[in-house]
């Protein structure tokens, strides 16, 4: 049975969980009171009333009044995701047909749920979307932006163009009946991330992940090489843990162990010859996109592809992580 296509006549519930208030998350929260789509409300999601993003939702919501808006404060341990367990609240508050949840460090801008609605079809039962790395302001933002967009961003954005879509925590769009008839929110908090949950879960009941065909914008900022590696490593354990098979390939995914492999098989220059052409076509691939590509932005991702195989190794040496003074690891995916 085909399953119903989404359309703008739809009323839709827009989740956003909030940790925190981060450098540019005010700029990021407050885009969401400028979508242009008929029908929807938005409720924001803290774990504690002490966190500093309340007061600044606060003054956002009295300041668009004529947007459908609320905060909500609670926190339901239903699983081992504080990420999920923040959401919870909301999902069951939700009165939408199509509920998306977008992270609060995304940029929505206001066609974002035309853009989400546009790739849905028969076949769909998630959208989602890579987010596109922004306004690096030193150069470990620069190479943030380069894991963001070069890495991560084309290669999902690849695997999607031959049918294999991955979800992608940053947007998460769903039918609120399939997910609700699947197990609910406490069902994505069987692996380390619950975007990894998510598309097991699509797959096992027969449905797609499709992607939107532009990625929405994260505003990067300040990095320094210790936040960068943190993250890099963390989401390569939640990809080693959710998807072995395709993380053991992970290896060929950058320039350096081709590149010396030809060089000791043929000649150094060769090898030297397939890392220009390699971040040449990289930078092509920025420009077309509007990913920043200056020459900063190439010496970030000669910096990245560096440390990928350092990244890869690492993800092996140990299984989970800390998140946000959360312990998530293999052992400990059954709510609390």
């Amino acid at each position: 049975m085909a399953r119903p296509v989404a359309t703008h006549h739809q009323s839709v519930t827009v989740l956003r969980p909030v940790h925190g208030l981060d450098a540019f998350d005010a700029e990021t929260l407050e885009s969401t009171f400028h979508l242009d789509w008929p029908h929807h409300d938005i409720i924001f999601c803290a774990a504690r009333p002490d966190d500093p993003a309340c007061d600044a939702i606060r003054g956002m919501i009295a300041r668009n009044p004529h947007r459908s808006a609320r905060l909500m404060i609670a926190e339901d341990r239903a699983t081992a995701n504080p990420k999920l367990n923040n959401l919870i609240k909301g999902w069951d508050a939700a009165t939408g047909e199509m509920v998306v949840m977008a992270d609060a460090n995304l940029l929505l801008p206001p066609d974002y749920l035309h853009r989400l609605v546009a790739v849905w079809d028969d076949d769909c039962a998630l959208v989602s979307s890579p987010a596109a790395g922004t306004r690096p302001a030193n150069l470990w933002g620069a190479v943030e932006c380069a894991f963001l967009n070069g890495f991560q961003g084309r290669w999902q954005l690849a695997a999607d163009s031959v049918g294999l879509g991955y979800a992608q925590g940053k947007t998460l769009m769903v039918r609120k009946s399939w997910l609700d008839a699947a197990g609910g929110l406490p069902a994505l908090g069987r692996n380390l991330a619950e975007d990894v949950a998510f598309t097991k879960l699509v797959r096992e009941r027969g449905a797609k992940v499709r992607l939107a065909q532009h990625m929405f914008s994260q505003p990067v900022g300040v990095r320094s090489f210790r936040a960068v590696w943190e993250r890099q490593l963390r989401w390569s354990r939640v990809r080693r843990d959710g998807f072995a098979g395709l993380f053991a390939t992970e290896i060929l995914l950058g320039v350096v162990p081709p590149a010396l492999l030809l060089s000791a098989l043929a000649h150094p220059g060769w090898g030297l010859g397939l890392a220009i052409m390699w971040f040449a076509t990289e930078w092509a691939l920025c420009r077309y996109a509007g990913w920043p590509h200056g020459p900063r932005d190439v010496l970030a991702m000669v910096l990245r592809d560096m440390m990928l195989p350092a990244l890869w190794v690492a993800g092996y040496a140990r299984r989970g992580f800390d998140w946000r003074g959360t312990r998530l690891d293999t052992t400990r995916h059954d709510p609390a």
